[in-house]
């Protein structure tokens, strides 16, 4: 027998659905949730990096370039 027909009788009418198995018993997220999370922070964190680089090239850059202000 194989470990697919060994997971189903073993899991019965929960086979082959997604599992809501918490990260820890006291902590009300589950993995799934945590791995959203994950992924959306990172986007954002990517997002800020990007803002930042974008906002100092205008302040070192453009704007000087175009006499908006003077870097001392």
């Amino acid at each position: 027998m194989g470990e697919a027909k060994r997971r189903k009788e073993a899991l019965g009418e929960k086979y082959g659905q997604p599992q809501q198995e918490r990260i820890m018993s006291w902590v009300p997220i589950t993995k799934s949730q945590a791995e959203i999370f994950v992924k959306w922070t990172t986007r954002g964190a990517w997002i800020g990096i990007g803002v930042m680089v974008a906002a100092w090239v205008t302040i070192r850059f453009i704007g000087p370039a175009f006499g908006w202000w003077q870097v001392v």
